[in-house]
């Protein structure tokens, strides 16, 4: 795509599986399972297309209230996923971490996501970062724990934390703020999803149900992207000057 700005780091809200099982008569269950093969396209496409990062929002730390059934479901569905598609990620340079409350992730859930990460670890491509029992709040308030006991230890000044400190205690730190958040199934809301990394993310909501998302929505969103202005609270003299 000539001419189109492309986001260091994209991030999805997956939403609608259940919507789309529904209005098709189906089980919910089918509804994900539908929606994790669509995952597999959207990782190849946004990674030839030059991004950096993409987070996907697989479970959030609210999906554990769900009926048990479609808990263990979930659970499972995740464990094919990264079992299945590890070599496909492999030929496709993806280096593969977790955001989350991971260890509230049932022992085989978690050793096959470990194993994963591990076969992933070397590659130099784009980083995919799963959000996985994970909620915005709970990873704001484990960076206060974090920063709270180094506190207490005196290992850190609370009168020295700004916002790039504070940044460094959240889950995987290395990751950048999000430029731009897509959200699908026409709800128009962020969820508890990544607050942090939100503060000035480009926004996009789309109506498509995740079992029917494609690369051409992808595309749509990446034009529309490159013709907003990102201010990050700046005026546009103070843009202009900053481009030269």
């Amino acid at each position: 795509m000539p001419d189109i700005n492309i986001p260091e780091h994209l991030a999805i809200i997956m939403d609608g599986n259940g919507r789309w099982a529904k209005n098709k008569g189906l089980p919910r269950v089918l509804g994900h399972k539908k929606g994790a093969e669509v995952v597999r396209d959207i990782v190849k496409h946004t990674s030839q297309l030059g991004v950096k990062y993409l987070t996907l929002y697989a479970f959030s730390m609210e999906n554990w209230l769900r009926p048990k059934k479609e808990v263990s479901f979930l659970m499972g569905l995740l464990e094919d996923y990264l079992q299945k598609e590890v070599v496909e990620l492999g030929k496709n340079n993806v280096r593969l971490v977790i955001s989350g409350r991971t260890h509230l992730l049932p022992e085989k859930t978690a050793n096959i996501m470990d194993e994963a990460i591990s076969k992933l670890a070397d590659n130099n491509g784009m980083v995919l970062n799963l959000a996985i029992s994970y909620g915005g709040r709970s990873e704001i308030v484990d960076a206060a724990k974090k920063m709270a006991e180094l506190a207490i230890q005196g290992e850190i000044e609370l009168s020295k934390i700004e916002r790039d400190e504070f940044g460094q205690f959240m889950y995987n730190p290395e990751i950048p703020d999000i430029d731009l958040l897509i959200r699908t199934s026409g709800e128009i809301r962020i969820s508890n999803f990544m607050l942090w990394r939100v503060a000035y993310s480009e926004l996009y909501f789309t109506d498509c149900l995740w079992p029917d998302f494609d690369e051409k929505i992808i595309d749509n969103a990446f034009i529309e992207y490159s013709k907003r202005e990102r201010r990050f609270g700046m005026t546009d003299e103070q843009l202009a000057d900053d481009n030269g």
